[in-house]
């Protein structure tokens, strides 16, 4: 993962974490596990996928959508 690559990772996640912890009431330790182990972080940590350009919140609906179906 190159430097531009790994800084816009970290972006989405910071914010991914932040609407974890508002929109379901979560506290932090329990928000960095339930993305970090998410298929949606494997997703976005892949520079093939090209999800690591897309916006935070786009980010996150894909991620709601694997916490609710148990799959992306």
């Amino acid at each position: 993962m190159n430097k531009q690559m790994q800084y816009l990772v970290e972006g989405i996640t910071k914010d991914i974490i932040a609407y974890l912890i508002e929109d379901n009431g979560c506290d932090l330790p329990t928000a960095l596990k339930e993305f970090y182990n998410s298929e949606t972080f494997t997703k976005l940590s892949d520079e093939a996928t090209g999800l690591y350009i897309e916006s935070s919140s786009y980010v996150y609906d894909i991620l709601k959508g694997e916490l609710l179906y148990g799959r992306l």
